[in-house]
């Protein structure tokens, strides 16, 4: 019988192994009233002040937000900026989110006649720190164009977990990070997944436990002059979230590609996730979805999806459904099912927490096939499904 310290011992030997990993306590960080970092225990001092060194330098570390781990850079260094690109193979056109820990710092990005709009202040004091990414007017002076893909614009947010923002605060820079996997996987949301994937390529990953949301961050444009708002990209805060606190005489809210279609921004983007596919295992994923198709759609059974996509002899599917699905699997002899619950239907907070660890354990387990089960795309299910078809290489209404 395999005892929990045993397995814990075996999971650091194999972090050790795989990029050097150090852990911190989230419980011994605070913040004073100025936003300065308090740390409470020596071991995590140690690693903060360490991983900022790395930062100022120009390189690169990996570090949990409570959205996913980002792979981060001084912002400020293009040549630093450039190792992410580098380092996750990430296509130069794809703009990165710059990270701070405090309004000041956020402002001292910005163009000095500028000042963020009521609406803004408004979804700052609500949302930040959080996973809440607001465009702003780009300084190419202040803001290196790698991080904009030389765009007029570029992404801010202050995260909330207290290691990303203590590690901000000390390093004293602002961080360009985008989710630290290799370019077009799905987004980790532990150290472990970050030191299976990138391995030597990052000299240092801290560890902070599980991230709490499990999708990146809702990146939000108010720059337009209709005063409307613009969801580019659901995440973790919802669109419902947003309309509650804007109130009823609030700016309207699009989401794009559901409200609003914009071919020029998805050839050109000015925030990651919108133009190249995203969030893919190695293994082929299957969309499935219940309830009525469209009428040139026939239903078919679990069992003819798994047949079309594999090839025969013994097969291992992984499946991610929720825990009160009403998908039955069949027994089936040359089928082993590899299940990973999503939580109940009525709390897709929790869904959007497992999907991108349900994908990577799922792969690490060696399954040939993934189906995922549709959910509703209301509050978080709305970053849920965006996140699930873009890493579907099919979609299939099943009995």
């Amino acid at each position: 019988m395999l005892t929990w310290s045993w397995a814990r011992s075996l999971f650091r030997r194999e972090m050790a192994t795989l990029s050097r990993v150090v852990e911190c306590d989230v419980a011994a960080i605070s913040f004073d009233e100025r936003g300065n970092a308090v740390v409470d225990d020596d071991a995590t001092t140690s690693a903060l002040h360490h991983a900022a060194d790395v930062l100022r330098r120009g390189e690169c570390v990996a570090f949990p937000t409570e959205t996913v781990y980002g792979l981060g850079a001084d912002a400020l260094q293009p040549s630093a900026v450039l190792r992410i690109f580098s380092t996750k193979g990430r296509p130069a056109d794809n703009p990165l989110i710059v990270h701070v820990s405090s309004r000041d710092m956020l402002h001292s990005l910005l163009p000095t006649d500028y000042a963020p709009s009521q609406v803004y202040a408004k979804l700052m004091d609500a949302f930040w720190p959080g996973p809440l990414t607001l465009l702003f007017p780009a300084d190419p002076a202040k803001v290196p164009t790698e991080v904009t893909a030389g765009h007029a614009t570029v992404g801010v947010r202050m995260p909330a977990h207290p290691v990303a923002r203590a590690l901000i605060a000390i390093a004293d820079v602002p961080i360009a990070a985008p989710s630290a996997n290799s370019s077009g996987k799905p987004s980790p949301t532990r150290a472990l997944h970050v030191a299976r994937d990138l391995r030597d390529r990052v000299p240092l990953v801290l560890d902070g436990g599980a991230c709490t949301v499990g999708l990146e961050s809702t990146v939000l444009d108010g720059l337009h002059e209709d005063g409307k708002l613009r969801i580019l990209r659901p995440g973790g805060v919802t669109l419902e979230q947003i309309v509650q606190v804007l109130g009823d005489d609030g700016p309207q809210v699009l989401v794009h590609r559901r409200d609003y279609a914009d071919a020029q921004l998805e050839s050109a983007p000015t925030t990651p996730g919108m133009k190249y596919r995203h969030y893919s295992p190695s293994v082929p994923v299957i969309l499935l979805r219940s309830g009525e198709p469209p009428e040139e759609v026939e239903k078919i059974s679990v069992e003819d999806v798994v047949r079309s996509m594999s090839s025969s002899g013994k097969q291992h599917v992984g499946v991610m459904a929720l825990s009160d699905s009403r998908i039955q699997l069949p027994i089936l002899s040359d089928i082993t099912w590899h299940q990973y619950p999503l939580g109940p239907l009525a709390d897709p907070a929790v869904t959007a927490q497992r999907l991108f660890d349900g994908l990577l354990t799922l792969e690490s387990e060696g399954v040939q096939l993934i189906l995922v089960e549709a959910i509703s795309e209301e509050n978080e299910g709305l970053a849920v499904m965006n996140r699930i078809s873009k890493a579907a290489s099919a979609t299939k209404w099943i009995k």
